[in-house]
């Protein structure tokens, strides 16, 4: 149903309510919110996500100066966010309305350009053929952006009974889709980058030390600059009924108190951790450039507050520049300056970084917001909307449904595929991610609770005037943070995270970190996160949770990059066995002669440039069958199983049961040796305990042989030649 007459008009529609339709969060009144005539739209009272910035849902029609394009684009945004047009578009999210906004007007003013205004009467199929090209023009402007901006012609036509002034009269090209027009080829395929594996694990190795050892340090940090900052406030009300003269007194006596504890701990005059408002610290004697003495330290410990007294400023002439020349001279600097102690890296012996200031302390409070997140993101699945809807006191510890464990479960709200509202949510976990929210409610109390807020994640800056959630700012903290690790922890050849291809620094987004948790659960099951986690614990905790339900898409995410992963897997196969590479197993025959059937097939060309999707194509069907495994991979089938024949119910390869000597699917590679190598020194390690009885021996033994065997086989076929 159509809810705007045709035969509206804008000055009818001048009083109307904008969210004339939409759901409203609780304690608003729809007759009190924004009208069509209004200068300004604010539509947060329909927005529900708790993390969406005010400017993303409010429209500044002022901003626009011609009154032509001010006008069209206020008749499209109100169609858009009440009328319904069954088949063709669902009535546009509140919370989108500023990327329909800048779309639109990027053909409006393209209009008015080339007709003087906008008259949508006078657009005819030459003039967006135009607009098509001028878009296509940026060599920069990805095909998907194109597709976005030429669905507002298509929404011109469509809308065109709902518009008072008239919309398109025509169809835009002759009803081609916006798509085949940008020349966009729709690729279902998730086309979001996997972390590297090897970028993953150190950047949640780092992310895991943050939370469970660096983040008492900067709590604690956060603890001593509160204590001073009362001290301090303390001091200057003691000080408040004294002369000026008298009052610097005081203050330079409390300096020299200062300094003298400083002497006695064998410390030095505290420099800022980097320069201070551009400027430096030269020494006096050694000419040393270091950054300036860290004032704001020595105002909080001697009672001086510079926002409120800028003259009383310690450095200035009247102030005691001479006592603090004369300290710098005898004790030296300290960096930082604060008395937190910092806590010893055990692989270096040494702090894991100098002590805080001020400054330091904020950027570290930022970099364990930002660990916190990776470690809720990536070890759970949610998306980043869910992440970012988790409150205060979301975290809850309760029982399995058969009472046996304890599982950290996480509260928040699912938004994909859900109404605007979304849907209240539970995530089950490991001890890592409710570690993570601990600290997270930990850090984020002072700040949120000064704006009356809530969330978990806040701008951490305790200003009044500031955006109050973190939102889209992650994704730019998430990469400071991997520099932040680079500095602290890297050095220029050795980054604590690895660059990726080309030799850059990855860059980091949201959406990467639940496609690369489904990868790997679903295709490395065994492998390790950070050398600690097992893929297969946090798939366990997943599943049993909202985010393995069908609800939340999770399990398909897997399964997808389940059928994404077998073939991956089986095209290095391929590769390794065109380089001369050769298998090892029961299967190994039956793979070998595929692999070289599709080699022959494939022609003349060398393998690392032959056609890939052809090759894909080719590949697909066995690569169903492959599972990767800690001994031997399984090219599964059922009707040889020998993992079935004790477990007939089962659909799919039982590696618990796997026995990889014997099973026609067992195939052995190169890198399988290393899990093979460890069985031959546990088995051999065993065997020399005297107490083992001769069945446990002979068994251990028979063990020895097989592992043996297949060490053998390896070793063999990296020396020989490809057959």
């Amino acid at each position: 149903m159509r809810s705007v007459p045709a035969a509206s008009t804008s000055r009818h529609l001048d009083l109307s309510p904008v969210l004339a339709t939409a759901p409203l969060k609780p304690g608003f009144d729809r007759n009190a919110l924004s009208r069509y005539g209004d200068p300004s739209w604010d539509l947060g009272p329909a927005v529900f996500r708790e993390n969406v910035r005010r400017c993303h849902v409010t429209v500044h029609f002022g901003a626009v100066e011609d009154v032509s394009v001010r006008e069209a684009l206020r008749e499209l945004l109100y169609a858009r966010l009440n009328v319904v047009l069954p088949g063709h578009r669902k009535i546009l999210s509140p919370g989108s309305v500023r990327q329909v906004f800048n779309r639109a007007r990027r053909f409006f003013e393209f209009v008015r350009d080339e007709l003087g205004m906008v008259d949508l009467c006078r657009v005819d199929q030459p003039l967006l053929d135009r607009y098509a090209r001028h878009l296509k023009a940026d060599q920069t402007r990805r095909p998907i952006i194109v597709t976005h901006l030429l669905e507002i012609p298509f929404d011109l036509y469509v809308y065109r009974d709902d518009l008072p002034s008239g919309g398109l009269s025509f169809q835009p090209w002759a009803g081609r889709s916006p798509a085949r027009v940008a020349g966009y080829r729709q690729v279902h395929e998730n086309r979001t980058p996997r972390i590297p594996e090897a970028i993953i694990s150190p950047l949640l190795a780092w992310s895991i030390r943050y939370v469970t050892e660096f983040a008492a340090d900067i709590f604690a940090a956060r603890e001593e600059i509160d204590r001073l900052e009362a001290h301090c406030a303390a001091l200057i009300e003691q000080d408040s009924v004294l002369e000026r003269q008298d009052r610097r007194r005081q203050q330079r006596k409390r300096l020299e108190d200062y300094f003298g504890r400083l002497r006695n701990e064998g410390r030095g005059v505290p420099i800022w951790g980097a320069a201070h408002n551009g400027i430096l610290l030269r020494h006096p004697e050694t000419g040393d450039v270091s950054p300036p003495i860290n004032s704001h330290l020595l105002h909080l410990h001697i009672g001086i507050d510079t926002l409120v007294e800028p003259k009383m400023h310690i450095q200035l002439t009247n102030g005691a520049p001479r006592q603090i020349k004369a300290a710098l001279l005898e004790l030296g600097v300290e960096t930082g300056g604060m008395d937190t102690p910092i806590a010893i890296l055990p692989e270096t012996g040494k702090p894991w970084r100098p002590r805080f200031d001020a400054k330091t302390l904020a950027a570290e409070e930022r970099m364990l917001q930002s660990a916190a997140y990776i470690l809720c993101a990536y070890l759970t699945g949610m998306r980043d909307c869910e992440v970012q809807a988790m409150q205060r006191g979301c975290l809850s510890l309760t029982r399995s449904e058969d009472g046996m464990i304890m599982r950290h479960r996480v509260r928040s709200v699912a938004y994909k595929g859900k109404s605007t509202q979304g849907e209240p949510a539970e995530w089950i976990t490991i001890e890592l991610v409710a570690k993570a929210v601990e600290v997270l409610e930990r850090l984020s109390f002072r700040v949120a609770s000064a704006r009356g807020l809530t969330t978990l994640w806040p701008v951490l800056i305790a200003r009044p005037v500031c955006k109050d959630h973190l939102s889209a700012e992650i994704v730019r903290q998430l990469n400071r943070f991997r520099d932040h690790l680079n500095d602290l922890f890297g050095t220029p050849d050795s980054p604590a995270i690895p660059n990726g291809p080309g030799g850059q620094p990855w860059r980091i987004t949201t959406r990467q970190f639940r496609r690369t948790i489904a990868w790997h659960i679903a295709n490395r099951p065994f492998g390790t996160i950070a050398g600690m986690i097992q893929y297969k614990h946090a798939s366990v905790a997943a599943f049993e949770g909202y985010a393995g339900s069908s609800r939340s898409g999770f399990r398909a995410e897997v399964e997808n990059q389940r059928s994404l992963g077998q073939l991956d897997d089986l095209l290095i196969y391929f590769d390794e066995r065109q380089a001369g590479a050769t298998l090892s197993g029961p299967a190994a025959a039956r793979i070998a002669k595929t692999l070289d059937s599709v080699s022959e097939d494939l022609g003349p060309l060398p393998a690392m440039i032959a056609d890939r999707a052809r090759l894909r194509t080719m590949l697909a069907s066995l690569a169903r069958t492959l599972h990767v495994g800690v001994l031997a991979d399984c090219f599964f089938d059922p009707g040889t199983a020998a993992c079935l024949k004790q477990a007939t119910e089962a659909k799919g390869p039982l590696t618990a049961l796997c026995q990889p000597m014997l099973c026609p699917n067992a195939c052995i590679t190169a890198r399988h040796r290393p899990a093979w190598a460890r069985s031959v020194q546990e088995a051999t390690s065993l065997l020399k305990e005297k107490r083992l009885s001769k069945l446990q021996r002979s068994i251990l033994q028979q063990d020895l042989e097989r592992a043996k065997t297949v060490l053998n086989s390896i070793d063999k076929d990296k020396s020989a030649p490809a057959s």
